[in-house]
């Protein structure tokens, strides 16, 4: 083997390993994180995980990826160590579907529907459709399937070119030699580990074997061992992923390299106890890449078989490993530890976590601000320092959440994804401001009650009618925002015009009461200042409805929501508006 074949050897393996990168990203993407909450919806029953593990894996083409993410899961607290043994297992299953695929490149004939199931013969007509869909498609989703398409495009020609580069190598004495010490159980296991170790995944250095099976050099006692190796190798990248989690994360992570270690332990155990009293014929024949495959799914399947009813068992071994402390109760109260970093590479789900904390915090804006409305009437100074609490744990909540989505914005993500993370941005920054005005509001009940002042009657009933409305608003756009609910959204804004109108009829009356002298220059600031943080509040609710509805409706502007309404939606937005003008009047 000259130094071109060298070249083209290493080249089709870049191509390989980049067209499994593109093709598993352009899959997640794909997933929207669907894929995802599945697997944080997971029951506890041990064969339903093990399903979905292999589903989730065989979707996105890697156990690595499903792998991380469980231990993000465990990290967060978002699942049991329980549920995740059996969706590491289910992992295992899913990643053999990769090999199968592979193996494709090894069919020969003649017919012409059998030499159509040669990547090098479809592989040409995916790479077409998916640059025509990625170049010209007008949504992420067309986009992305043009993505998965010259992914699996490109990862098909790499495999050709590694099988080209390396077949001259069966009439090189040199290499034979070399391959002749991976007879060595140990030596094989200890080859397939570090290979896929340094490669960080089981699927791609199966590949790679499957290719060098081009030679005609290995045989079937040859690779056995080498596949076992690849299976612990691949628990690296979990790991790499639990170094700095919590010991629930690295107890998943244990839970994924004692299956495997203990999985390799009994079939090669099994195996060559079996070779050693019948002689198995079969290993010293020459291996294909689909007998790679196949290798490969029977020790992961099996394994899994004969693992299943001992999750238990797992469980506690990686407790044995990494006792539990008292320490680990804190962490679960924790409501920020949901976002985790590893979930940053699944921006889809990582939204979603954010989205989840942001209604929390919309909850506690809207109960914050409502509260200090009630001190208005009736003061309470517990009623005051919870306003104060909820103000100061909603001010976490836009520190901890503003700070994740700002190093989500800097990931790869779709113009979907992007879209959302600049809402919640938005959203986080509203709600933030909402809880400032009740706190405002509960200074101002302050000073009154300090002072013995009140509004004259009329002024406290317009006042009253007026927070009605506030209220009213307020409720709607959380409801609309923890349901995700644009059709809810869309009556945000018409009741705060009406609000709008409010503020303006408040103020009026008052500089009315106050030249008839019903009403002191005092008590007028204090009301006017109440119903600036009243106005003001109906106006982030307002932000907040449109930014949803933006969402839906790419080109709405701000702005400008009023002015682009067609007619239906016009005549509506009139019929609401008379509405709660009819409702809240003063």
């Amino acid at each position: 083997m000259d130094i071109f074949g060298i070249l083209a050897l290493i080249g089709g393996l870049a191509l390989f390993l980049y067209g499994m990168h593109v093709m598993g990203a352009g899959l997640e993407k794909m997933s929207g994180g669907r894929l995802e909450r599945i697997l944080e919806n997971l029951t506890s029953n041990p064969v339903k995980a093990v399903l979905l593990g292999a589903g989730v894996t065989a979707v996105i083409q890697s156990s690595s990826a499903t792998t991380v993410m469980v231990v993000g899961f465990v990290n967060s607290g978002i699942m049991k160590l329980s549920q995740a043994v059996g969706i590491i297992m289910g992992a295992n299953v899913g990643t053999t579907i990769t090999s199968w695929l592979l193996s494709l490149t090894g069919i020969e004939g003649g017919n012409f529907f059998i030499r159509m199931l040669k990547p090098s013969s479809f592989s040409p007509i995916l790479a077409l459709i998916g640059i025509i869909f990625l170049m010209s498609g007008k949504t992420d989703k067309k986009k992305d399937v043009g993505e998965i398409l010259l992914g699996f495009a490109v990862l098909m020609y790499g495999m050709e070119a590694m099988s080209g580069a390396v077949k001259p190598l069966a009439d090189v004495p040199g290499f034979t030699n070399i391959l002749t010490m991976f007879r060595n159980p140990l030596l094989g296991v200890l080859a397939g580990a570090v290979l896929t170790a340094v490669i960080q995944s089981s699927s791609a250095s199966v590949g790679i074997l499957q290719a060098l099976s081009a030679t005609g050099a290995f045989t079937y006692g040859s690779v056995i061992p080498i596949i076992m190796g690849q299976n612990i190798g691949t628990c690296v990248t979990a790991m790499i992923s639990a170094v700095g989690a919590n010991k629930g994360a690295r107890r998943t992570a244990f839970v994924h390299l004692y299956f495997n270690l203990i999985g390799t332990a009994i079939f090669m155990t099994v195996f060559y106890a079996g070779n050693a009293i019948f002689a198995f014929s079969f290993t010293d024949r020459i291996v294909g890449a689909a007998s790679i495959a196949l290798i490969h799914s029977i020790f992961n399947i099996v394994t899994t078989v004969v693992l299943l009813p001992f999750t238990k068992g797992l469980e506690k071994l990686a407790y044995l490993t990494i006792p539990k402390t008292e320490d680990e109760k804190n962490v679960r109260g924790d409501v920020f530890v949901i976002l985790d970093e590893r979930f940053l590479s699944a921006p889809a789900f990582a939204i979603e976590q954010c989205r989840s904390l942001v209604g929390q915090m919309a909850v506690m804006a809207r109960d914050s601000f409502l509260e200090a409305m009630t001190v208005l009437t009736d003061f309470s100074e517990e009623i005051i320092a919870d306003v104060i609490d909820k103000e100061e744990m909603v001010d976490a909540y836009n520190d901890k959440v503003g700070a994740y989505l700002t190093k989500l914005s800097s990931e790869n993500l779709s113009y979907r994804d992007s879209m959302q993370v600049t809402s919640l941005l938005h959203c986080l920054t509203d709600f933030e401001r909402i809880s400032d005005h009740a706190i405002n509001v509960v200074e101002n009940a302050q000073q009154m009650h300090k002072k013995k002042a009140d509004f004259s009657k009329k002024g406290r009933e317009e006042m009253i009618a007026y927070g009605c409305a506030v209220a009213d608003i307020l409720e709607r756009t959380t409801a609309a925002f923890v349901k995700n609910d644009p059709v809810l959204a869309r009556t945000v804004e018409p009741l705060e015009e009406v609000i709008d109108e409010m503020n303006k009829t408040v103020k009026k009356h008052h500089m009315k009461r106050l030249r008839k002298g019903k009403c002191t220059i005092e008590l007028g600031l204090a009301l006017s200042d109440l119903a600036m943080n009243y106005e003001r509040v109906a106006d982030h609710c307002s932000n907040i409805a449109v930014y949803m509805m933006q969402l839906k409706d790419n080109q709405l502007e701000e702005h400008s929501f009023t002015d682009q309404m067609d007619a239906a939606e016009s005549a509506e937005f009139t019929r609401l508006v008379e509405e709660f003008g009819r409702k809240y009047t003063l």
